[in-house]
């Protein structure tokens, strides 16, 4: 079974943005916030959407197991909070040069003020 209930903490493959022209859409017509060791482009989707995640690391970060190791700590933070949107949103995460050497911890704390300051979380009680 591949279809995900509310609540769970999967990332599907259809969450994923995968498609040149999805990222650039994202980046040319949405909004864009950097903070730390990430860049995050945004865009609101219409409701009862999902929300979807691409994720760019370059070549400027090092060799491949430092890419593959920030790709995992966004991928992963993306996961942790993909039910705290206020409405769906395809995002796109780009790691910064600072993100190496970084914890879970601190590129959650990262993304999670960006995701304040952009007014995308629900409101906490």
């Amino acid at each position: 079974m591949t279809v995900d209930g509310p609540g769970r903490m999967r990332l599907a493959r259809a969450m994923r943005l995968q498609k040149t022209r999805e990222f650039a859409r994202i980046r040319n017509e949405g909004r864009r916030s950097v903070r730390g060791c990430l860049v995050v482009n945004w865009m609101l989707l219409t409701p009862g959407s999902i929300c979807r995640v691409g994720l760019i690391t370059t070549k400027k970060l090092g060799k491949a197991i430092i890419r593959t190791r920030a790709r995992r700590l966004l991928r992963e933070t993306f996961r942790l909070h993909q039910h705290d949107f206020r409405q769906p949103v395809a995002m796109v995460l780009v790691a910064r040069a600072s993100i190496i050497g970084k914890k879970l911890a601190d590129v959650e704390r990262d993304f999670v003020t960006l995701l304040r300051q952009a007014n995308l979380l629900k409101e906490t009680k």
